[in-house]
């Protein structure tokens, strides 16, 4: 089995997989889409909210917003404790948007991939503050986890022959998407066969 990088940007990455069956390539495919764990909000604490957005719907806001994940620093801290996320719009006399710029994180490395995701318009002397606490999940869980936007599989004139596309969420570099799948599909299929092994 072979892997060959036939097309790499900052958001998107197509590998030809090579003598590898279809079944294999699919569920690498899915790996990719929900399987890959990444940090998203999961709880918030409304502290104030005087905007005419309601608490749920704020927090349903947050929770979509794709925070940067260090999957390395996680691995080598071996560190998966909840991070906290906090805003304090504080006051003010104008109409402003409150953007996900504003969130400060405990971790400079886990923060929203973008500064410029809107959350909340405020009319004058309305304010929000919160907590949240992001987490590590999977896709499978919920579609906030899922580390990639598309993950599709075409195949070639060859036998055995597929081109895998990726398109990242943001979360995670699109090749670091691929070599975690990998990994996580090989630790499923070694997992697989002690199970088949033990029955009897």
């Amino acid at each position: 089995m072979s892997l060959q990088i036939i097309n790499q940007g900052e958001q998107k990455i197509s590998v030809k997989l090579q003598g590898m069956p279809l079944q294999y390539a699919n569920a690498l495919r899915r790996i990719c889409l929900n399987g890959v764990p990444i940090f998203a909000i999961d709880t918030v604490d409304i502290l104030e909210n005087s905007s005419i957005l309601a608490d749920e719907g704020i927090a349903h806001r947050l929770g979509l917003i794709p925070l940067k994940t260090e999957l390395s620093a996680i691995e080598t801290s071996g560190d998966s404790d909840r991070i906290m996320l906090t805003l304090d719009s504080g006051d003010s006399i104008e109409t402003r948007t409150i953007f996900s710029g504003e969130i400060e994180s405990q971790d400079d490395t886990i923060k929203p991939i973008s500064e410029k995701i809107p959350i909340v318009t405020l009319a004058p002397n309305q304010r929000i503050k919160f907590e949240a606490h992001a987490r590590l999940g999977r896709g499978i869980e919920h579609a906030k986890w899922n580390s990639s936007n598309i993950a599709t599989l075409t195949e070639t004139d060859k036998d055995d022959e597929h081109i895998l596309t990726v398109e990242t969420t943001g979360a995670l570099e699109p090749k670091d998407i691929i070599l975690a799948s990998i990994n996580e599909l090989s630790n499923r299929l070694d997992k697989f066969k002690e199970t088949v092994s033990g029955l009897k």
